[in-house]
């Protein structure tokens, strides 16, 4: 991959190349961002992971993603560390998944129908959810780049190659990440670590897509490619696109 000249990126095909943050079960304002950008297949759409917990439609957002997978299959969908959780608090792979319930999991167990562990629920009702589950488990990738930019959902461990990246430091690090200059010649875009008053725009070369909207913030779609960021405030029914071109350029000093 070449390395990101402070430019805008753009996806490999000649589309725009958009991401979107963190959804956390906001799947009305997930509804809405995406009517508002109105991608279609020559685009490339990044999900930075965590459909789900906290918010109250997690099956909802899980099901959303899963069709644009399939209309448009250069989307691409990262695994965060909340589908992390609630895989290994399942049986289905996955660590941590003692932090599930704490972390909000039980709005999602009620979302898709369960009661606990996949074995302890009613047949029909884990039935009605095996695709989703399945999904969740094997189409979720860690890491992706393209057009100069990488995305990831937490961040990445400083000083070490993107291809030595570890899956906890992909799904958890924070402060490690945030505190320093990755060391990389590429954009990172990422989300895991909220920032209600809008994105991250950190030099060099960072940003911030988790805009809280499951915590009264905003769900963010960033357009890297024409430099606009697509808004939809938790409960509105209409988005917002500012441009922020500026921003983005300047994270290359």
């Amino acid at each position: 991959m070449r390395p990101w000249g402070g430019g805008l990126p753009t996806s490999a095909d000649g589309g725009r190349l958009l991401c979107i943050g963190d959804v956390h079960g906001c799947a009305s304002e997930l509804d809405v961002l995406l009517r508002h950008v109105d991608a279609d297949v020559g685009d490339r759409l990044v999900f930075l992971g965590d459909y789900v917990d906290r918010g109250p439609q997690s099956l909802d957002c899980v099901r959303i993603v899963l069709e644009m997978k399939r209309a448009m299959p250069r989307t691409v969908l990262l695994r965060g560390n909340h589908e992390e959780m609630f895989l290994d608090f399942l049986g289905m792979g996955g660590a941590h998944g003692r932090a599930f319930l704490g972390n909000g999991g039980m709005q999602t167990l009620r979302s898709f129908g369960l009661d606990g562990p996949l074995g302890t629920n009613p047949p029909a009702a884990e039935a009605a959810v095996r695709e989703e589950l399945e999904f969740l488990r094997d189409e979720l990738v860690l890491q992706f780049a393209e057009g100069g930019a990488v995305f990831v959902h937490a961040g990445l461990r400083p000083g070490v190659p993107l291809a030595e990246q570890v899956a906890d430091d992909l799904l958890w690090i924070r402060e490690e990440f945030l505190l320093a200059d990755p060391g990389l010649p590429w954009l990172v875009v990422f989300g895991h670590t909220p920032y209600r008053d809008g994105p991250l725009f950190d030099a060099p070369r960072k940003v911030g897509l988790d805009t809280g909207c499951v915590y009264g913030g905003h769900l963010s779609c960033l357009d890297l490619t024409e430099g606009l960021l697509h808004q939809v405030r938790k409960g509105d029914r209409r988005a917002k696109t500012i441009d922020v071109t500026r921003r983005l350029e300047g994270l290359a000093a």
